[in-house]
């Protein structure tokens, strides 16, 4: 997947491919101080218990871990408060509709920047069963096997 100019990832959350199918993906941008901001540039924050929710017609962006800035003040951030998404009102009343109706929850997927703005990504995704898990790494795993007999023959 190429990635647009201007974009550099600060983390992907590679767990959720995992434990959930993701179907629809929207960017949102988030609402952040001037110490988290500069945390991120240091690339350190965690999306793994982190999940998107929409309260009273606002996107919040809960459990995103973004450690306090090392060279910050006391005016530091706290490293797991929740953040405003920014996106817009169809996108949020569209997204909120098939959370409550279809049994789908909100995921971060990546948090990267984009022209200099911090943006995230949100799918919108459905738990997968144990055996789900398991045919994904099968799958995988002959992927992988295929490849290498393709190789060797060459």
């Amino acid at each position: 997947m190429a990635k647009p100019v201007g974009e550099k990832l600060i983390v992907d959350n590679r767990r959720a491919r995992h434990d959930y199918h993701l179907s629809d993906r929207v960017e949102a941008g988030l609402v952040l101080t001037g110490t988290e901001v500069k945390a991120l540039r240091d690339g350190k924050a965690t999306l793994q218990q982190a999940y998107a929710d929409v309260r009273e017609g606002e996107a919040w962006l809960v459990g995103l871990h973004i450690p306090e800035y090392g060279q910050g003040n006391r005016a530091n951030h706290e490293p797991d408060r929740p953040r405003k998404l920014l996106m817009h009102r169809r996108e949020i009343d569209r997204l909120y509709a098939q959370v409550r109706e279809k049994g789908f929850t909100l995921i971060p997927t990546r948090l990267y920047f984009k022209n200099g703005r911090v943006k995230a990504e949100i799918a919108l995704a459905r738990g997968k069963e144990l055996r789900d898990k398991r045919r994904d790494v099968a799958d995988r795993d002959a992927k992988r096997q295929i490849e290498r007999e393709v190789k060797s023959r060459r």
